[in-house]
């Protein structure tokens, strides 16, 4: 079935209609007629079976069949990547959102070869959104993650956010696999952390000097393994390990 998209200050009540861009694609390209049934997905947790009612004047009125609210994740996923160069970070947050992170900051490090200011940093936080949506749309998440301005390393640590565990990918000699440090946090605190962040480097890394003040902010390093990957593969390895340990590997056996 085919998922729409509608922000949630347009998607309560009984009756919808999708944004132009969305009526467009619904119209032209998937050709919905009346009494067509579709999703619509508000990425706050509203999931709504719709059924066409009428698609006059390039626009798609919808009737609300059912509602679904579906309850955020019991854990918040914090990707801090430092932007790569060319369009590897569109892949992140495409794919970051398929694997339920729940917010994104976008880092400019010292390596980082792109930097914005002003309406360029807003201008690539849109494109990102974007990429959100169509992703949400794809995989059917019923929540988007919500993406920072971009910001670099030292204005990020200032800001002296907490979470439950840092991890911080490193080549570092003493860094240790990922379930170590989840391992360790249940047996001391004999629950799930409520709130994980993973600090990714661009290509090259972060520099001795970020990854020390990250660490001083209580991140660990951790490693990824004897390889060394790519900005984009160590994000995705991240999420991807850290979503199943949270969801599925670490929690309590019901038998």
């Amino acid at each position: 079935m085919h998922r729409f998209f509608i922000p949630p200050d347009a998607s309560g009540g009984p009756s919808l209609a999708l944004p132009e861009p969305e009526a467009h694609h619904a119209l032209h390209v998937l050709r919905l007629r009346e009494h067509d049934r579709v999703v619509v997905l508000n990425g706050a947790g509203e999931e709504c079976l719709c059924e066409v009612t009428s698609t006059e004047h390039h626009s798609v009125q919808l009737r609300v069949v059912h509602r679904n609210v579906h309850p955020p994740l019991p854990y918040e996923l914090v990707l801090l990547q430092a932007v790569p160069k060319s369009k590897a970070m569109d892949l992140i947050v495409q794919k970051a959102t398929e694997l339920g992170a729940s917010r994104i900051v976008p880092l400019l490090s010292e390596r980082t070869v792109a930097h914005w200011e002003g309406n360029g940093a807003a201008h690539k936080v849109a494109k990102w959104r974007a990429i959100c949506i169509e992703a949400a749309k794809q995989c059917g998440t019923p929540w988007l993650p919500r993406i920072d301005l971009p910001l670099t390393v030292p204005a990020f640590l200032q800001r002296a956010e907490r979470f439950d565990l840092t991890l911080i990918a490193s080549l570092q000699p003493e860094a240790q696999h990922p379930r170590d440090h989840l391992r360790s946090f249940i047996t001391e605190k004999q629950h799930l952390p409520q709130s994980v962040a993973v600090w990714v480097g661009p290509e090259g890394d972060f520099t001795p000097a970020e990854i020390n003040a990250a660490r001083a902010a209580s991140a660990v390093p951790i490693t990824l393994g004897p390889l060394v990957l790519r900005s984009e593969t160590a994000a995705l390895y991240c999420l991807s390990f850290l979503t199943y340990e949270l969801q599925v590997g670490l929690r309590p056996s019901t038998r």
